[in-house]
């Protein structure tokens, strides 16, 4: 069983900032990449960043500059740091991670959280 469990949501003006965090727990053998992706009402679900396990990143272009994904690897924890937030921030963020189970080394799997809601007031 396999459990990712985001928090740190909520309603934040705009200009404010927020940090995000997800704690990925089960028998666990190795996590891949791991990501936040976030969903807009009536707006498809889009990746937000994405961290490797050594450490490389990626963004989309419209949080670039603001928002830093990071994870501690020790505690199977992946954070995103978001500043200067914006109303069209506003969306449920989910936590994704490619596992590799401990009775499944051979492939990874994707998996997700149940999302945390961010709101951005103006």
């Amino acid at each position: 069983q396999i459990q990712l469990v985001e928090s740190g949501g909520g309603l934040v003006q705009a200009g404010g900032s927020l940090r995000l965090s997800c704690a990925v727990s089960g028998s666990i053998f190795r996590i891949n990449t791991m990501a936040w992706y976030r969903q807009a009402p009536g707006k498809q679900r889009e990746l937000v960043a994405s961290v490797t396990s050594g450490g490389n990143t990626n963004y989309a272009d419209s949080v670039k500059g603001r928002f830093t994904i990071s994870r501690d690897n020790a505690k199977n924890l992946v954070y995103l740091q978001m500043n200067s937030l914006k109303p069209d921030d506003t969306a449920v963020y989910y936590c994704n991670a490619d596992i590799f189970r401990l009775d499944r080394t051979y492939e990874a799997r994707s998996y997700w959280g149940q999302g945390t809601q961010v709101t951005v007031s103006s």
